[in-house]
């Protein structure tokens, strides 16, 4: 079985990630009123290992994956840095060949990004990038799942982002790129964003723009999205919310998107901070139907990395 890594959206590119969409769409309505545990009816990974490495803090990301893996047939194996030897110093070259030997596919939730490109370089089967400090592309898989089920069509939508310029937004600019959608960057004065992103989605034709005045941002958005403001271990934090105060995601800021606009949010979040109470409960919410999808993504992802998905599935 040939297998594909997946630590960044363009590892996939525009066609496979629709293809990615349409999979989790069809096999989330085939599984209407079952058990979450219950398999899928074809068990593509039955007998499948998936290795989880995680090294921050998760809920959604655990939950889905591990859910995922036995949807698809297959069988989770958690690991933490508390609790294997990479907290005592292991490399990550030796883990990841030694997971190789052990597991089928391996799923890294890390902080530095060159941890999942050292793992894929050493572990002989596919690794997934569950979370870096540069990129989360799962998460957009589950975002821009929602957004479709919720009756829009991604090439030429327009996505507002408001906040911090962090790895959530650096995914969400490269799928805008690569689904051939705009997208305006609404953050604080002094806070910019990874140029990478930004100069390989325009050149893909994208309209990205960035703007310190959040109503610029968000004026005549399709979606809105946010994230949270202080990370873990983050300092500072007292001047950084000052700063992003003014681009919290309220009602008179989602009264500039168009009417009937989305507002996603990755969670967990900080009500009252990035976005106000009435917004995240209110009607043009689906957060929790974003992370409903994150099991849905998953699996599309997984079948993806091993081959069964996409140009030259087989």
């Amino acid at each position: 079985m040939a297998y594909r890594h997946f630590l960044d959206l363009a590892d996939a590119g525009g066609n496979d990630i629709a293809a990615m969409i349409n999979d989790a769409i069809d096999r989330k309505a085939a599984r209407k009123g079952w058990p979450k545990g219950h398999p899928d009816a074809d068990a593509p990974l039955s007998g499948r290992v998936l290795a989880m490495v995680f090294e921050k803090n998760s809920t959604r990301t655990r939950v889905s994956f591990d859910i995922a893996i036995r949807q698809l047939g297959g069988t989770p194996l958690i690991l933490d840095s508390g609790t294997s030897q990479l907290g005592r110093g292991e490399t990550v070259a030796d883990t990841a060949r030694v997971l190789g030997r052990m597991a089928d596919a391996i799923m890294v939730r890390t902080d530095d990004h060159a941890k999942v490109e050292e793992m894929a370089r050493h572990a002989g089967i596919p690794v997934i990038n569950g979370l870096t400090d540069r990129s989360h592309p799962c998460q957009i898989v589950a975002d821009l799942l929602t957004v479709i089920e919720h009756g829009q069509a991604l090439p030429g939508l327009k996505l507002a982002w408001l906040g911090d310029c962090n790895n959530v937004m650096n995914s969400l600019v490269q799928a805008a790129g690569l689904m051939k959608f705009d997208m305006a960057i609404g953050t604080p004065e002094g806070y910019v964003p990874d140029p990478l992103y930004i100069e390989a989605a325009r050149a893909a034709g994208s309209t990205i723009t960035v703007t310190h005045d959040a109503a610029e941002a968000a004026a005549g958005a399709d979606v809105v999205v946010t994230d949270t403001w202080i990370s873990m271990g983050q300092e500072h934090a007292e001047a950084k919310l000052a700063e992003l105060a003014p681009f919290q995601v309220n009602a008179a800021l989602m009264a500039k998107a168009k009417p009937g606009a989305k507002f996603l949010h990755c969670l967990p979040a900080h009500v009252g901070e990035e976005v106000s109470e009435d917004v995240f409960e209110g009607p043009q919410s689906v957060v929790f139907d974003e992370a409903e999808n994150r099991i849905h993504a998953q699996k599309s992802v997984l079948l993806w990395s091993f081959g069964l998905l996409g140009d030259g599935a087989g």
